[in-house]
């Protein structure tokens, strides 16, 4: 009789101890951190669901929401619908906040996706004729870039005292071609209407290139420089600066595993930044 008691007690305790084993697991599991991330189809969120096995091994559980515009992710991340987005570079984001009294900030610089010209009756960009017409997007963060590009390939000339990244077809002093630079188009739009054959020209982002099928490096007329200022971000509210989940995400993506795996798929049409030490 006391032996049954004593074996009664013995499994009371095991389970007991079971359980409180079972309670430790359950509460190690908690905690995982969900963050959500609005990306561009082409290259972010591609980029973003290769570090995601990376990130569950370190507690964090990266979801990703598509965006297929310029103007959505910026307005999510400021209503509090996702965590952070990827797919701006920091003179849009600075734009975007003066023109709609924000005040979203920068966590870590990614790739550069260097803006091109693509053209189907030109093999080179100085080889446009009198008042050509080129195609640009209506981004108009993006418009000091291609500046840039037909300033350096001697067609036109910048005003002086201008600040390249806020520049405008308004900033430009001489163009002796008289290039006719139309920009009303959205830049999703801008592969399809290469592929059309219009204009003389036209400028492209990288992500939307790539997305199309297009190989800057290799089909491209003139490509943006590597030392370009409009490196693509993470952007995330001012509160979640010291979020741990946020600063792995950022840590991740400027890995040098993944930087060379950004450089290895893309092959060279889309440039990852300096690889952190």
């Amino acid at each position: 009789m006391k032996k049954n008691k004593i074996f009664g007690f013995l499994a009371v305790a095991a389970t007991a101890l079971l359980l409180v084993s079972c309670g430790k697991k359950s509460s190690t599991s908690s905690k995982t951190t969900t963050i959500t991330v609005g990306a561009s189809a082409v290259p972010h969120a591609q980029i973003l669901k290769h570090v995601q096995p990376e990130l569950k091994k370190e507690g964090v559980n990266l979801k990703i929401k598509v965006f297929q515009d310029y103007v959505l992710p910026n307005k999510a991340l400021a209503n509090g619908d996702i965590d952070a987005n990827y797919f701006q570079h920091i003179p849009f984001l600075n734009q975007w906040n003066k023109k709609n009294k924000g005040n979203l900030i920068d966590a870590g610089a990614v790739h550069l996706e260097p803006i091109s010209v693509f053209s189907k009756k030109y093999k080179n960009l100085k080889n446009l004729p009198k008042n050509a017409t080129v195609l640009v997007s209506n981004n108009a963060p993006d418009y000091g870039r291609i500046l840039t590009i037909f300033k350096d390939a001697g067609l036109i000339t910048i005003k002086k005292g201008v600040d390249i990244t806020s520049a405008t077809f308004n900033d430009i002093a001489s163009n002796p071609k008289h290039i006719q630079f139309k920009h009303s188009y959205e830049p999703k739009l801008m592969p399809q209407l290469y592929k059309n054959g219009e204009g003389d020209a036209v400028v492209i982002n990288a992500n939307y290139a790539v997305q199309s099928g297009l190989n800057p490096i290799t089909q491209s007329v003139a490509i943006e420089k590597s030392n370009s200022p409009y490196k693509n971000i993470i952007a995330i509210r001012p509160s979640e600066k010291n979020n741990k989940a946020i600063k792995k995400l950022v840590k991740a993506l400027q890995s040098k595993s993944t930087q060379s795996w950004i450089k290895k798929h893309y092959k060279g049409a889309i440039l990852p930044v300096k690889p952190v030490k």
